[in-house]
């Protein structure tokens, strides 16, 4: 059996597929600041036998959190003579420009941590100054003293010739074998000596705490006698070994979200569907990515805590393309200054949670106001819904304030925790030049059904596609992603005057460095699949392109249709194209995947039950620009291939429901999918 557990805010998931193919989910209350005892907890609500569990794969919050709510370490900071203020100097970019109150982020190591030491490199990887070995032993004395738990390393051009960053490893591990410690160069091998310093620091500042978590999980899952084969999500859409995420934890830094958009692209290779909008809603936020003609997208441009007031801070690892907001099931409706409703990014969690949960939450919330409005239904929570107590906070925190009744409080918060999403959605689509007419829309999640098919007409997308077992599809998607590694190694070279024997030497000495690693975790060569980019830019440039590059021996044949599919790309993502200007090369990315086995997506066979069948009640639920509308109400589970109905309909499922709107049609796929179809306005 292979099971997957993804940590959400709300909850944690668990899905299972067994040797027949049969596929089993479950949900239990997340359970900050253990966590791991979530995972258990949901093990134990499956009902699966743990003994059973040949491969157990995990997606976590752990790291984003301890960086959110900087609950990591205590972190030193070892840097090249001169540059101990580079975190501290950081960007001159400045979100909101006329802010005259604006402060740049407070770096996570204070300056009297951060120290220097004799040494440097040039841009060529040639030393100029050798390192100060008794300078080493002077700091670590130092970080003792100051009770540091872990050190990050970052020399200047260490990306090039890491040699001193080595040598500085073995003598802290020769003299302090107990403290954490990261080097820039395993983290990244990118230049941009700021986002480089600041990546090796936020993995030493969360690597103890993501060491303590693993080993208790492992722990754990040994007790209960569950396979040997455990793996972790990472940002960038693939697994990694337990032992491999304890050392470079900020890989994990988004490692649940993006196991459901690979799973969305995995769907869609099935069902035929190229263009994907993946759209997650939890309880706590909604997220959403773009798939265009297949590809995930993955960028190395990736921040934490940016937003239009702040500049956040720079993660330099490889993390899918993914756009989130705090705007979820539990997040709260409030009255802003002005008296204008929002809605998020607070959340209620799962403790108190909203008004419904009736565990002491006073706040409305998205889904208090999904029940008033009838598309949920209190029959279906695990605790006692008190309706007057959902209808009275609504009232009196948001409907009172507009004059409104307490339904049509209800819906405003609806719609605006959809204008919300909708902004999140055209973030990832329209502002980059896609048309989201020409994408389907993959909902998932706890909530990503109820709003989807609102969000489709207000988009154009004509199909949304609910898939089975929604409500922990980011979980599903584990089951089907394979190890993966992403390896970047900046090369500044003008293709004019590229030497094609070394340009071969590179790549080669990627490829040897992605098998050694995947050996290590027992991957055969055989079952390795590479894939390798080129980020390039027009000469004089900042910001580049990745590009794709076929595989085999590099010719100038290969390096003709590079420069081609440079071009081309650089008009798709700029609008314009310079054919006669001067190309050049900033990074080769390598992509290695180790593939391991999947389960098969099994096709369903329709039993002979009917609509009536599937039929579990009528009741009113309220529309907009409709008001209170009849309505049928599905049970999911009874649902068979090739149904077929028109809205307006409640489809409900274990953990979700899916809200069918009037002028919108749905039928059951031979997976058991539900495909709702929008005419387009």
């Amino acid at each position: 059996m292979r099971v997957a557990t993804d940590i959400g805010g709300t909850f944690t998931d668990l899905v299972y597929v067994d040797a027949e193919g049969n596929v089993g989910v479950a949900k239990s209350p997340t359970t900050p600041p253990n966590f791991e005892q979530g995972v258990i907890d949901v093990i134990k609500k499956s009902e699966v036998d743990p003994v059973s569990i040949e491969t157990f794969i995990h997606g976590t919050t752990v790291i984003i959190n301890a960086l959110t709510e900087r609950k990591g370490v205590k972190t030193g900071l070892i840097t090249t003579a001169g540059f101990r203020d580079v975190m501290e100097i950081a960007r001159g970019n400045r979100p909101d420009l006329f802010n005259l109150r604006y402060e740049k982020p407070a770096p996570f190591v204070e300056r009297y941590l951060r120290q220097e030491v004799p040494e440097r490199m040039n841009q060529l990887g040639e030393v100029i100054v050798p390192l100060d070995e008794k300078r080493i032993e002077e700091l670590v004395a130092y970080f003792k003293k100051e009770k540091v738990d872990a050190i990050a390393i970052a020399y200047l051009h260490a990306y090039k010739n890491p040699e001193h960053e080595i040598r500085t490893i073995e003598l802290i591990q020769e003299l302090w074998p107990e403290v954490a410690v990261t080097a820039s160069h395993e983290v990244t091998k990118e230049w941009r000596e700021y986002e480089r310093t600041n990546t090796a620091v936020l993995n030493s500042y969360v690597k103890p705490i993501a060491s303590s978590y693993i080993d208790r999980l492992n722990g754990r899952l040994g007790e209960l006698g569950a396979g040997e084969l455990r793996y972790i999500m990472q940002s960038n859409g693939g697994t990694t070994t337990f032992e491999q995420a304890k050392k470079t934890p900020i890989n994990m830094v988004e490692s649940g979200p993006v196991a459901g958009i690979y799973g969305s692209a995995y769907l869609g290779e099935i069902i035929g569907e190229k263009n994907i909008i993946a759209f997650d809603i939890g309880g706590t936020t909604a997220k959403c990515s773009l798939i265009a003609e297949g590809e995930v997208k993955v960028s190395t441009d990736y921040y934490i805590e940016k937003d239009e007031y702040k500049a956040g801070y720079p993660i330099k690892t490889p993390v899918v393309d993914i756009v989130e907001i705090g705007n979820g099931g539990g997040s709260i409706a409030w009255i802003d200054g002005g008296g204008a409703l929002k809605v998020g990014p607070q959340s209620a969690g799962s403790v108190p949670g909203p008004v419904a949960y009736g565990q002491g939450g006073m706040e409305p919330t998205t889904t208090d106001a999904n029940l008033l409005t009838g598309r949920l239904s209190p029959k279906n929570f695990d605790y006692d819904v008190d309706m007057d107590k959902v209808r009275e906070a609504i009232q009196t925190k948001v409907a009172d304030r507009f004059g409104m009744n307490p339904e049509e409080g209800a819906l405003g918060i609806i719609r605006i925790a959809n204008s919300n999403m909708l902004n999140a959605l055209k973030l990832i689509s329209v502002r980059k030049g896609y048309d989201p007419r020409d994408f389907v829309l993959v909902a998932f999640g706890g909530g990503g059904s109820m709003h989807a098919p609102a969000l489709a007409r207000e988009l154009g997308v004509t199909k949304v596609i609910v898939p089975v077992a929604s409500p922990v599809f980011s979980a599903w998607g584990m089951l089907m992603t394979d190890l993966r590694h992403d390896y970047i190694q900046t090369n500044i070279a003008r293709v004019s005057g590229l030497d094609l024997n070394e340009f071969n030497r590179e790549w080669e000495a990627l490829a040897q460095t992605a098998t050694a690693q995947f050996a290590e975790e027992n991957i055969a060569p055989d079952h390795i699949r590479m894939m390798r980019f080129a980020d390039m830019r027009y000469a004089g440039q900042e910001h580049t392109v990745k590009v794709p590059i076929s595989s085999g021996k590099i010719t100038p044949e290969t390096i003709r249709q590079l420069e081609k599919d440079f071009h081309s790309l650089h008009e798709t993502n700029y609008t314009f194209k310079l054919e006669d200007a001067e190309t050049e090369i900033v990074n080769l990315h390598m992509t290695a995947f180790g593939s391991v086995e999947k389960p098969e997506l099994k096709k369903l066979e329709a039993d002979g039950s009917t609509m009536e069948d599937a039929l579990k009640e009528t009741r009113p639920v309220y529309y907009e620009e409709k008001g209170w509308v009849t309505t049928n109400v599905y049970d999911r589970m009874k649902l068979q291939p090739g149904m077929a109905f028109e809205g307006p309909a409640i489809i409900e499922e274990q953990a979700a429901v899916t809200v069918i709107y009037p002028e919108q049609k749905a039928s059951i796929d031979l997976y058991g999918n539900l495909i709702i179809e929008t005419e387009v306005r």
